[in-house]
């Protein structure tokens, strides 16, 4: 599912973001574990959009809107596709605007997703 992502999502991978938050590798993937970021497989390896990072933390946000997408019947896939694919009530990408910080916006668009 990446692969629809478009070309411009950069990715961050696990080692990358050890470096990144000086964190062990085990504290990284508990992040991921614990829906602080969300990872997808690109090729085989498990990386993480970069936009669901800010300077040496995960976007603050993004734990809450994860919660409710996965709680809404979305797998970790579909939840990251459509935090990374523009939102026609938005206008824009989801992760954007959560970057923006307009939560409460984002929030809203994913209260008629349940399924």
């Amino acid at each position: 599912m990446p692969e629809n992502h478009g070309p411009d999502t950069q990715y961050f991978t696990i080692p990358d973001l050890v470096e990144r938050f000086g964190l062990v590798q085990g504290k990284v993937r508990r992040l991921i574990e614990d829906h602080h970021l969300a990872a997808v497989r690109v090729d085989g390896v498990l990386k993480v959009p970069a936009e669901f990072v800010v300077d040496d933390h995960p976007l603050p946000p993004l734990r809450g809107t994860l919660l409710v997408l996965l709680d809404a019947g979305f797998s970790n896939d579909e939840a990251v596709a459509w935090m990374l694919e523009v939102n026609d009530e938005l206008g824009e990408r989801p992760v954007d605007s959560l970057r923006a910080g307009r939560k409460s916006a984002v929030r809203r668009a994913t209260q008629s997703l349940a399924f």
